[in-house]
C-alpha cells in the first residue's frame, strides 16, 4: 500500500488529502482484478462476471463517492474559513469580523439618521432620511467568495443632489498597518496620519509645489497588514482627507466644489461605492487585488535602462544647457570611465515652451550633435511636457485647430501658470490634439535619432479649476491616463511621472522631484516609502529620480551648490539597488574618492542587480508581482516586518539594507524568520562579525567610513 508521510500541522489542504487517498487505493484498481480471484475461481459464468463485475462497479462508486465527499469536506472547510469573516452593519457602522482576532475593517457613516433600529441583513437596502431631504440607501452584499477570499460590496445611493456621502474608515489599533493610496510629499510605510486634513479632491497632483496635495501616482487601493483590501469604485467622486486623532481616512463622494462632473444627463447625486476583500495574509490578498482590478505591462524596457544611468543635464546646467555644454557633459562622462549609456537634454532647449524644434542661438547644430553623440554611444532622450505658452510659435496653431483645454463656455483656451510661465494646456482627449503632439514627437526622433522622451508633468492640479474638455471627463484622472498614453510609441527608453490606471503602459514612472535632504519630507528617507508604495499600486518600472536630489538652495541640507557629500554617496548606494538609476549631480562634482565610490557601484548593478532586474521584469508581464518588495512580502505574518521602511527585497531572493542617517556608520537589518527563502542580503555595508547562530539582527558597518 501507498504511504502518506507526515505532513507539518495544519497545511493539510484538500490537494494533499486527494493525494493521500489516491495512494491508499492504488492496489485495488480494476487492473489486480484477475490475480486477486483467480485461485478460487478458475471459471466463470458470464452470468458470474456479471454480477461480480456489478459488484466491482458499487465498490468502485463508493470509493469514488467517499473521495468527492472529503474533497467536497474540504472545500465547504475554506468556505467556512471565508464565512468567519462576517459583513455586520448596525447603526450605519460596517464592520468585517474574523473570529478570534481584532476587526479587520470597519467603517462609519457620519451624517444622516436610520429609519427604525433593526439591522439589515445581507443584500438587503437599508433606507435613511435626513431632515428636510429625501432618502438615501445603502446596500451591503457579499459577493465573489473564491477559495479563501471573500469580498464585500457596499454602495451608498445619496438622493438629493448636491449632498456628499461620508465613511470614514478606521484603521485600527497600532498594531494594524494600512499600505497604498497615493504618492505623497511626506511618504511612509505604512501610512503614517498626522493631524487633520479635509477631504479633497483624490486627483494627480504636483505635490513638489502643493504640499497636502495628492501625488501625481495614485489608485484608490488600500491594504491592510491584516489581509484586508479596499477598491474604491472607478465611478465615484472621490475625495480623501484623514483624522490623526482617530486614525481615520475619511472617504467621501461629492460634486460640489470639486473637478469631478456627474454624467451626462443625470443630476449631481453622488455614490460612494467600494469592494472589500479579505484573504488569508496579506500577501496573498495583495496578489488577488492586483490581478482582480489592477492592468499589468504588456513589454519590458529596454535592457540598458536596467543595466546602466541614466545622465541628467538638468542640475548641472538647467535652463542654461547648450550645445557645448551637452558635448562636454558626454565627454565627462567618457573621461571618467562611466558606460557611454542615456543622456537627457532637459528643459529649454527650444525657443519658447510648446516649441518642437532647436533653439539655435543655443543649439547651432543639433544635427552635429545627436550625430557625435550617437557615435560615442549614447542614446539622447529630450524633455517634453503638455503646456504651449502663449509666446511659442505653436500656441496661434493651437487656438485655431482646437487643441487646448478650454474654459466652461468652451469658446477660449484656459490658460494656466505653471511652474515655467503661462499657457494652454494640450487637451489630449481630442484625437486631433493626440496626432499633433506625437506627430512633433515622431519628426524628432525622425530628424535627429531621438531615442525617446522624459514625459513631465501631466497630474491634472495643472487644470484649470473650471475646464471643458472635447471628450466630457467625469474623472478628471483620465486626462492624465490619457497623457501617458503619449508615451506608448517610445516606451522603451521612456519616463513619465503621472500614473493613474496606467500600469499597462510598459515605461518607467518616475518619482516626483526630491529634496537634497535626508529626512522624509521628499528627502532620501522618503525614497524606499515611495517605491514600495509605488510598487504596491501595481508600478513595477519606477526611477525614483535623481541621485541626491533637485538641488534647490532653498531644499537643500547644508545649502551648498551640491548636495552634502554623505548624502549623496548614502543615495548613490540605495539608488544602485532601484529598478532604474540616474545621475544629474556626477559623482566627480566632488573628488576621487566619490568617483571610485560610484564606480564600484554601477559595476555591482550591472553584474548583481542588473539581471535580477531583467528577470524579474519578465515575470511582471505575467504576474503582475512587483520588483521591489516589502519585507512581508515573504514572511506576511511577521508584524516588525509590517513596519520596516528602510529595507525591501528584490524579489524574493536579495534583501537590501542602506544606511539613511547622517554620521551613521552602523545599523540594524532584520532579518524574517520563517520564509523558507534563500535571501541574500546586500548591506550596503561590510558585516562586521557574526556568532556562529546567525542572530535576528545583524550589526554593520559601511563599506566607506572616511565620509566626514
Amino acid at each position: 500500500m501507498g504511504s502518506l508521510a507526515k505532513l507539518p500541522s495544519g497545511i493539510l489542504s484538500p490537494t494533499y488529502r486527494i493525494t493521500a487517498y489516491f495512494l491508499l487505493f492504488a492496489p485495488f484498481t480494476p487492473s489486480f482484478l484477475p490475480s486477486l480471484f483467480s485461485e478460487r475461481l478458475p471459471e466463470f459464468s458470464n452470468v458470474l462476471r456479471t454480477y461480480l463485475g456489478t459488484c466491482w462497479a458499487g465498490v468502485m462508486f463508493v470509493i469514488i463517492c467517499s473521495v468527492a465527499s472529503c474533497f467536497h469536506g474540504a472545500l465547504l472547510h475554506q468556505v467556512r474559513r471565508c464565512k468567519e469573516n462576517l459583513l455586520d452593519v448596525v447603526t450605519l457602522r460596517i464592520s468585517i469580523n474574523r473570529q478570534m482576532q481584532p476587526q479587520l475593517f470597519v467603517v462609519v457613516r457620519r451624517s444622516g439618521s436610520r429609519d427604525g433600529d433593526s439591522s439589515p441583513g445581507e443584500g438587503v437596502t437599508l433606507s435613511l432620511s435626513r431632515p428636510g431631504a429625501g432618502l438615501a440607501h445603502l446596500f451591503p452584499q457579499t459577493v465573489r467568495p473564491k477559495d479563501t477570499v471573500m469580498c464585500y460590496r457596499v454602495r451608498w445611493e445619496e438622493a438629493e443632489p448636491g449632498l456628499a456621502v461620508e465613511h470614514a474608515m478606521f484603521l485600527g489599533d497600532g498594531e494594524a498597518h494600512w499600505y497604498g493610496g497615493a504618492e505623497m510629499r511626506t511618504q511612509h510605510w505604512p501610512i503614517r496620519l498626522e493631524g487633520q486634513q479635509e477631504p479633497q479632491p483624490f486627483v494627480t497632483s504636483d505635490v513638489y509645489s502643493s504640499d497636502a496635495a495628492f501625488g501625481g501616482i495614485l489608485e484608490r487601493y488600500w491594504l491592510s497588514s491584516r489581509a484586508a483590501a479596499i477598491k474604491v469604485n472607478d465611478s465615484v467622486p472621490f475625495h480623501l482627507g484623514w483624522n490623526g486623532t482617530e486614525r481615520s481616512l475619511r472617504l467621501q463622494a461629492r460634486y460640489s466644489n470639486t473637478p469631478y462632473k456627474p454624467p451626462a444627463g443625470l443630476p449631481a447625486a453622488p455614490e460612494l461605492s467600494y469592494r472589500v476583500c479579505v484573504g488569508s495574509d496579506i500577501t496573498s490578498i495583495h496578489k488577488y487585488m492586483v490581478r482582480r482590478y489592477f492592468n499589468k505591462p504588456s513589454r519590458v524596457p529596454a535592457p540598458e535602462t536596467f543595466r546602466d544611468p541614466i545622465w541628467s543635464t538638468w542640475v548641472l546646467y538647467g535652463r542654461a544647457v547648450d550645445q557645448d555644454k551637452v558635448q562636454r557633459f558626454a565627454q565627462q562622462i567618457r573621461q571618467h570611465r562611466f558606460n557611454s549609456s542615456h543622456l537627457e537634454i532637459d528643459d529649454m532647449y527650444t525657443p519658447a515652451y510648446g516649441d518642437f524644434h532647436f533653439d539655435e542661438a543655443k543649439f547651432p547644430n543639433a544635427s552635429d550633435m545627436f550625430r557625435r553623440l550617437r557615435d560615442a554611444g549614447f542614446q539622447v532622450t529630450l524633455w517634453v511636457h503638455p503646456f504651449v505658452n502663449y509666446n511659442s510659435s505653436s500656441f496661434g496653431e493651437g487656438v485655431e485647430r482646437e487643441l487646448f483645454v478650454r474654459e466652461p463656455t468652451g469658446r477660449l483656451p484656459a490658460l494656466v501658470r505653471w511652474w515655467n510661465g503661462i499657457g494652454a494646456v494640450l487637451d489630449f482627449t481630442r484625437p486631433e490634439a493626440r496626432d499633433w503632439f506625437q506627430g512633433h514627437l515622431r519628426r524628432l526622433r525622425s530628424h535627429y535619432e531621438v531615442a525617446s522622451f522624459k514625459f513631465d508633468a501631466g497630474e491634472v492640479s495643472y487644470l484649470p479649476r473650471d475646464f471643458s474638455t472635447y471628450r466630457s471627463l467625469p474623472d478628471p484622472n483620465i486626462w492624465s491616463r490619457r497623457y501617458t498614453e503619449m508615451a506608448l510609441p517610445f516606451f522603451s527608453l521612456a519616463e513619465v511621472r503621472v500614473g493613474y490606471q496606467s500600469q499597462n503602459i510598459s515605461c518607467f514612472f518616475r518619482l516626483v522631484d526630491r529634496d537634497s535632504v535626508w529626512g522624509y519630507d521628499l528627502g532620501l528617507r522618503s525614497l524606499i516609502p515611495a517605491v514600495l508604495t509605488v510598487s504596491m499600486l501595481g508600478y513595477p518600472f519606477i526611477l525614483p529620480d535623481m541621485v541626491g536630489g533637485n538641488v534647490v538652495p532653498e531644499r537643500t541640507a547644508g545649502g551648498g551648490k551640491v548636495p552634502d557629500r554623505e548624502l549623496y554617496v548614502r543615495w548613490l548606494e540605495v539608488a544602485a539597488f532601484m529598478p532604474a538609476m540616474q545621475f544629474s549631480v556626477p559623482p566627480w562634482q566632488y573628488d576621487a574618492e566619490v568617483v571610485a565610490i560610484a564606480h564600484k557601484f554601477t559595476a555591482l548593478r550591472a553584474s548583481l542587480v542588473a539581471p535580477l532586474l531583467l528577470e524579474l521584469a519578465g515575470e511582471v508581464t505575467d504576474t503582475g508581482d512587483p520588483i521591489v518588495r516589502p519585507l512581508w512580502w515573504i514572511a506576511p505574518g511577521d508584524e516588525t516586518a509590517h513596519r520596516i521602511d528602510s529595507q525591501f527585497l528584490i524579489g524574493d531572493t536579495l534583501l537590501v539594507a542602506p544606511v539613511l542617517e547622517p554620521g551613521k556608520q552602523e545599523r540594524d537589518v532584520y532579518l524574517p524568520a520563517g520564509s523558507g527563502a534563500a535571501i541574500r542580503v546586500s548591506f550596503l555595508t561590510r558585516p562586521q562579525c557574526c556568532s556562529p547562530i546567525i542572530p535576528t539582527v545583524l550589526r554593520t558597518v559601511p563599506c566607506f567610513t572616511n565620509l566626514e
